[in-house]
């Protein structure tokens, strides 16, 4: 029997929940607005954790964020922001949570939406990594469009989290040569 071989930042079949988001969601292509909202607002909810402790509180931060309705978010309140401080489903970090409602607000201003700005960043040439090592944390895309996102009042959208982002909705296809999820 064949060993199937997967990105190596999966913990090697370690856990279902990575495994499943590895293989079924994790660079493929994810479109709409509120879609890409979410995964801006997760990136950021990330930063400095585990992508496994946002995985499994993912559902409850849905429930906490109207499932990431732009239009529902950016009308939070202060009361909102101290409703989300006392869920201990979500991450509950006040810089991360006004960002959050922060950058609603400003995927609200945009005239094409947050998708379309978003996916003028999408790189379908970027080279096939052979292994992780070759994986960058940041590429001259995920500069350019963290400054893009910060030009319209976005926080939280460094380079950094900006290219788990590319990675996350398929602007890039970062799976590593011979991945089972490289081709799907």
């Amino acid at each position: 029997m064949t060993e199937l071989i997967r990105c190596t930042w999966t913990g090697m079949a370690a856990n279902p929940m990575y495994i499943a988001y590895h293989d079924e969601e994790w660079g493929r292509p994810l479109r709409g607005d509120d879609a890409v909202f979410e995964r801006v607002a997760l990136e950021a909810f990330q930063s400095g954790l585990s992508w496994l402790t946002i995985l499994r509180k993912r559902e409850n931060f849905r429930a906490a964020f109207d499932r990431f309705s732009i239009p529902k978010v950016a009308s939070y309140t202060e009361q909102d922001v101290e409703r989300l401080l006392g869920d201990v489903g979500i991450v509950r970090n006040r810089a991360k949570i006004e960002a959050a409602i922060n950058n609603a607000r400003a995927a609200m201003d945009l005239p094409d939406g947050l998708s379309d700005l978003v996916w003028r960043f999408a790189d379908p040439d970027a080279p096939v990594p052979g292994s992780m090592a070759d994986v960058p944390a940041t590429t001259p895309g995920s500069k350019a469009l963290a400054k893009e996102l910060k030009k319209h009042g976005f926080r939280f959208v460094g380079p950094t989290t900006a290219y788990a982002l590319m990675q996350a909705i398929g602007l890039v296809n970062d799976h590593i040569e011979g991945c089972v999820a490289r081709s799907r």
